[in-house]
């Protein structure tokens, strides 16, 4: 391919990064460095660094980073072992039980998560199927607190995303070569020593690009958390990206808003930089 043709199909794609992430992240920079609010917008004061040194001394930021340290530790591995065991129960049953099983689960999936997040917490109100299962259990309605209600958040999010694993894993599982499997079976390995040796080290890469994806997305987690705790401060149950909203809608301090927002963007491309480049070094290792 020609230089010239080359930069007519990435213009575009440039022309949108320019557009709708550099020149944001450019101008977000700069107001990072100022105070103002919602009525001081035209008369912002340079601070220097003093948005940056609140933010790192605010322990309410730092509980919103633990929060979203612990969903994030908690609901990945949960999600993987989940959806993996699920797809290789869908490997062994007839396509047409698993084509009901796997439209069922894509409507999880696939439903807007504001919406989802709705009809989900309405399980846990009074007359709720949760709380009515909950009051089976324990004889009691579900009191919402801090505790119950970060299980909640951390339970929808295995509601919700836990068939994007099974889905992935499952079209992972189609394109092992039914040739290593044969060979094992030969050799005299059982089906979990089929799985442990044949199966798991062929989907190794694309586990570790499901882990990437779930992590990212649980780094940016706001539309439950802003729907199923409706922002009560007492459940104390933001997270990092609820906390910046926060900060910026109801603390209306806007200057302190745009560092938070650069430093989680940071923190974003540290979180998904080993992936990165591990990708690029087994990229350039093939050449």
């Amino acid at each position: 391919m020609k230089n010239r043709e080359f930069a007519a199909f990435v213009a575009p794609s440039m022309l949108a990064l320019v557009v709708f992430t550099i020149i944001p992240l450019v101008v977000a920079f700069g107001l990072s460095f100022e105070s103002y609010d919602y009525w001081t917008l035209d008369a912002r004061v340079f601070v220097g660094f003093r948005n940056y040194v609140d933010i790192l001394t605010d322990s309410r930021f730092w509980d919103a980073f633990r929060f979203t340290l612990l969903i994030m530790a908690a609901v990945t591995p949960t999600e993987i072992f989940m959806g993996s065991v699920v797809a290789l129960l869908l490997d062994q049953i007839s396509k047409r039980v698993r084509g009901i099983f796997v439209a069922l689960a894509l409507t999880t999936y696939v439903s807007v998560p504001v919406v989802a997040s709705y009809m989900f917490r309405g399980l846990f109100y009074t007359g709720g199927l949760g709380n009515w299962l909950f009051a089976l259990l324990t004889g009691q309605n579900l009191f919402l607190d801090e505790t119950s209600v970060k299980i909640i958040l951390i339970i929808y999010q295995l509601w919700r995303d836990t068939p994007f694993v099974i889905l992935v894993v499952f079209a992972g599982l189609q394109s092992l070569p039914d040739e290593l499997l044969d060979q094992a079976a030969i050799d005299g390995a059982n089906r979990l020593v089929q799985l442990r040796y044949v199966a798991i080290p062929h989907l190794a890469p694309l586990l570790v690009l499901v882990a990437m994806t779930i992590l990212g997305a649980l780094y940016n987690i706001f539309d439950p958390i802003f729907v199923i705790t409706g922002m009560n401060p007492s459940y104390h149950a933001d997270s990092i990206m609820a906390y910046n909203w926060r900060t910026a809608t109801q603390f209306g301090q806007l200057g302190k808003a745009n560092a938070m927002a650069l430093l989680i963007t940071i923190g974003s491309i540290l979180l998904r930089f080993p992936f990165l480049y591990s990708t690029w070094r087994s990229q350039v290792e093939e050449r």
